[in-house]
C-alpha cells in the first residue's frame, strides 16, 4: 500500500456505489463518463471499468501521496514503510460496505426503496466478518437502529462517507455537487448524524461520493483530520444480478493487503450478500484473514 498525507489531515480519496466501475490507479479524478450507483438522481448504463494501472515499483496502491508538509510532489507515489512492512506475506483482505443514501432519497425510502441490507450485515456476523461501513450521515438517520447496532458490534467499524452523497467535484456521475465553503460540514455533519444514532465504533476514515476530489477538496477536508480511503478491487455489485460475477471478479483481484469496495445497499446491490457468501470460504481457504480498515492501515 501506499499512503498519503495531505496539509494538517491525512487524505487519500475513494468511490461509493456510482463509481464502482472506474477505478485508477491514483486517487480518482473527477470524470465525464456516467457510472451506476444507489444515490446516483437516475439509473444511467454501468460503464465498463479502465484498466487498473500499477504504481511505483509495480504495486497497485490502495493510497496515493499527494503533496505534504514533507513537500513530496502531487501523484509522487512515495511509499510508505510502514505498509511495506506487512507486503505480501501478510494475507490479509478489507472488505468495506458503502451504506449510500443521498440526502433528497427520504421520498423514496418512504416509497418502500431499501437502502439498507440487514441481511448482509447479518451474514457477516455468521461468517464472522470483521468489516468497514462507508455510511453517509442521511442513511444513519434514515435506519438509526441499524446504525447502532453496526456501530456498537466490535465486529464492524463506521466510517464517514459525507452527510448528502453529493459530490466534492464535479462532474461526478450526475451527482448534485457540494460547494466548496460546505464541504467540512458535510464531514462533521455526518459524523454528527451517526453518532446521534448511539454507534460507538465510528473512526476518521473519509470516503469521496463517486471517488470525485480536487485539489480543493482537500484542502477543505483537511481541518478535519480524516483519512479518506482508495480501493484497489472493484466488487462491481453496483445493480448486478449475478452474485457469482460479482464474486469471480472479487477472488480474481484480490492480492494480500487488498482493500475491496462493496455497497450495502439493497435497492442497487441486490446481489452482494449472495457473493460475500461464496468470497468468504474462497478466501479463507486461500489462508486470507479479513480485517478492518483501521488494521489495514496499521500496517
Amino acid at each position: 500500500m501506499i499512503v498519503l498525507t495531505v496539509l494538517s489531515g491525512v487524505l487519500a480519496g475513494c468511490g461509493s456505489a456510482e463509481d464502482t466501475r472506474a477505478r485508477t490507479a491514483a486517487l480518482p479524478k473527477a470524470s465525464p463518463e456516467p457510472a451506476t450507483g444507489s444515490a446516483s438522481p437516475s439509473r444511467v448504463p454501468e460503464s465498463k471499468p479502465p484498466v487498473l494501472a500499477p504504481g511505483p515499483g509495480g504495486l497497485t496502491p490502495v493510497f496515493e501521496r499527494r503533496a505534504d508538509d514533507a513537500g513530496s510532489a502531487p501523484g509522487s507515489g512515495t511509499p510508505d514503510k510502514r505498509a511495506e512492512a506487512g507486503g505480501a506475506a501478510d494475507k490479509v483482505v478489507a472488505l468495506t460496505f458503502d451504506a449510500d443514501m443521498t440526502a433528497d432519497q427520504g421520498p423514496r425510502a418512504a416509497d418502500g426503496e431499501h437502502f439498507d441490507n440487514p441481511a448482509l450485515i447479518a451474514s457477516l456476523r455468521r461468517l464472522k466478518i470483521p468489516s468497514t461501513v462507508f455510511m453517509t450521515g442521511r442513511w444513519a438517520q434514515e435506519y438509526a437502529a441499524q446504525a447502532r447496532s453496526i456501530g456498537t458490534d466490535p465486529l464492524f467499524e463506521i466510517a464517514n462517507h459525507s452527510f448528502s452523497h453529493y459530490a466534492f467535484s464535479s462532474p461526478c456521475y450526475g451527482l448534485p455537487t457540494v460547494e466548496k465553503p460546505d464541504m467540512r460540514r458535510e464531514v462533521e455533519r455526518a459524523f454528527t448524524a451517526i453518532r446521534g444514532t448511539g454507534a460507538r465504533n465510528v473512526v476518521p476514515y473519509f470516503r469521496f461520493p463517486g471517488g470525485c476530489y480536487d485539489d480543493a477538496s482537500l484542502k477543505a477536508l483537511a481541518p478535519t483530520g480524516v483519512t479518506a480511503v482508495q480501493w484497489d478491487v472493484v466488487s462491481g455489485d453496483a445493480f448486478a444480478t449475478d452474485a457469482d460475477a460479482v464474486a469471480e471478479q472479487v477472488l480474481a483481484e484480490v492480492k494480500p493487503g487488498s482493500l475491496v469496495v462493496m455497497h450495502c445497499t439493497r435497492s442497487a446491490a441486490p446481489v452482494t450478500e449472495d457473493a460475500v457468501r461464496r468470497i468468504v470460504p474462497e478466501l479463507r481457504e486461500r489462508g486470507y484473514r479479513f480485517v478492518k480498515v483501521s488494521e489495514l492501515m496499521r500496517g
